[in-house]
């Protein structure tokens, strides 16, 4: 693991505790009676399993706090304790599902994890990440459309991660680059190449491994 990606790897876990997803994800870094924590821990997993249900039931931007609690069976005094809106939730949740992918990425076999090209893991990830897109679209939508994205901790880590192979690579000013080459991974436009145009998963991926390619080819 370089030290890029160790720096961000902390710096995406202190934007998590103190961002968007607050207690939620904080919840295991605080001392609290065996009893209480037990109880903290039942209605996490009860407000992050009620709200996925409620993302991919209907339209995301219709979920409210009220019908994550009333979904939850949890208070509102206990939810409000631990996160102030809904995309909180939906961000919480898609987190438990990118943990795996940031950890290949990290320590993974080539060429999602090191040991490849910088344009062939580029291209790794961008198709790890459309998988991760068809999953849980819309937990993604709920968490991570508009400015909202570029403030969750999962973002934060995934602008380390390309810094890293565009710097591997040689870019000698790889910062304007890097939202460049997520904006790609957008939500809204994942949704909408894959129901609107009806564009497959699969086409969309050998589009975006052929850009990734050319993106850190034309850099050399």
């Amino acid at each position: 693991m370089s030290d890029e990606e160790q720096r961000g790897r902390g710096a995406a876990s202190v934007h998590r505790v103190g961002g968007l997803l607050g207690d939620l994800q904080a919840a295991d870094e605080q001392p609290v009676a065996p009893r209480r924590r037990a109880d903290a821990e039942r209605n996490r997993a009860q407000i992050l399993a009620a709200a996925e249900q409620l993302f991919a039931q209907q339209d995301p931007r219709t979920v409210t706090m009220d019908k994550i609690a009333k979904a939850a069976g949890v208070g509102g005094p206990p939810l409000a304790r631990r996160c102030p809106y809904p995309g909180a939730v939906a961000a919480a949740r898609l987190h438990a599902h990118s943990r795996r992918l940031q950890g290949q990425l990290i320590y993974g076999p080539p060429p999602l994890g090191p040991g490849a090209p910088a344009g062939e893991r580029l291209a790794a990830f961008y198709l790890a990440m459309l998988d991760l897109l068809e999953r849980h679209l819309p937990l993604a939508l709920g968490a991570e459309t508009g400015p909202a994205r570029f403030r969750t901790g999962a973002y934060g880590f995934w602008r380390v991660h390309v810094r890293t192979l565009l710097v591997d690579h040689g870019i000698q000013d790889p910062d304007p680059l890097i939202d460049i080459a997520l904006s790609p991974l957008s939500p809204e436009l994942y949704q909408f190449q894959r129901h609107e145009l009806g564009l497959s998963t699969e086409r969309v991926g050998r589009s975006l491994a052929d850009f990734a390619r050319q993106l850190l080819r034309s850099g050399e």
